[in-house]
């Protein structure tokens, strides 16, 4: 089993975050049980800037098995066909814009996403199976 982790999972754990924390701590835990973890670019992208330097910033990664596994050109050409779907329901160009990365690259190269899912995964990626600490604890 291969679950991508989203960056509000590993966000929750780093900020120590008083609703989230644990439950993704723990879901994080469970999946590892449960085989491979992997993060794409964007997530490292959005967590990097809370550790002090690289070093640290790869004994987190060690510490959590989290294994990088680079985007391929068909999860971010799905990512571009969802967010010009977006876009064409009136939404904002804003940050999502990696949310669509993070989903096209999960549903492609993973099993599962572990993420704090606001909607927009389940939506625009019917099929990805979405486990969010605050919903799915018993997966």
């Amino acid at each position: 089993m291969i679950s991508a982790i989203d960056t509000s999972i590993i966000l929750d754990i780093l900020t120590e975050d008083k609703k989230f924390a644990d439950l993704s701590e723990n879901i994080l835990n469970k999946a590892s049980l449960e085989g491979k973890l992997i993060i794409c670019e964007c997530v490292i992208t959005e967590i990097f800037p809370a550790f002090k330097d690289e070093s640290d910033f790869k004994d987190f990664l060690n510490d959590w098995q989290l294994d990088y596994m680079p985007s391929i050109i068909e999860s971010s050409i799905l990512a571009g066909e969802h967010f010009k779907t977006y876009l064409n329901r009136g939404g904002k160009a804003k940050r999502v814009l990696l949310d669509f990365l993070i989903g096209a690259h999960a549903y492609l190269l993973a099993d599962r996403l572990l993420a704090r899912d606001r909607g927009y995964f389940r939506d625009y990626f019917k099929k990805l199976k979405i486990i969010d600490p605050d919903t799915n604890f018993n997966f």
